[in-house]
């Protein structure tokens, strides 16, 4: 399963250039990496610890997005479906709240597109403690190949 993983990164897309690496932080981008590795929870704490330092708000609200985001699949992974189910529809409201088709270079409807079909299963139960996960594919993060210069950016804390 795991030769599996790797083999599937291998021919996928690259997530981001290195004009990404030049422009975003390094939490962002090892986020990306963790996530989209399936290390969900490692994924969190890279983004939490810029979200946690002094950021622009709407880069705070995007990071929080996408924060829960990945607490979802972790909770998948540990056997939580109702936590994961709420926590989709925090991460919803989040980018809603943002109000911005895209965001640090992430198309951020069709992440949401991908969460959702990703999720359906889980989305549509009446009771998500009384469904059996399914076999599914979490989102697969790519950046758009233009960066985009948001705000007050910096790509490190000072």
């Amino acid at each position: 399963m795991e030769s599996e993983l790797v083999e599937n990164l291998n021919r996928a897309p690259a997530a981001y250039t290195d004009a990404h690496l030049e422009l975003y932080p390094v939490e962002y981008i090892a986020g990306i990496d963790l996530y989209n590795a399936g290390e969900f929870h490692a994924a969190h704490d890279a983004w939490e610890e810029r979200w946690m330092g002094e950021v622009d708000p709407d880069e705070k609200l995007f990071l929080q997005g996408m924060i829960q985001s990945a607490v979802i699949f972790h909770h998948l992974q540990i056997g939580r479906p109702g936590a994961a189910r709420r926590m989709y529809r925090m991460a919803c409201e989040k980018f809603d709240r943002l109000g911005r088709d895209v965001f640090m270079s992430l198309d951020i409807a069709q992440y949401r597109a991908q969460l959702e079909r990703s999720l359906t299963w889980l989305l549509t139960a009446p009771d998500p403690k009384a469904v059996t996960q399914p076999e599914f594919e979490p989102p697969r993060i790519i950046l758009r190949r233009e960066p985009e210069v948001v705000g007050q950016l910096t790509k490190s804390r000072d």
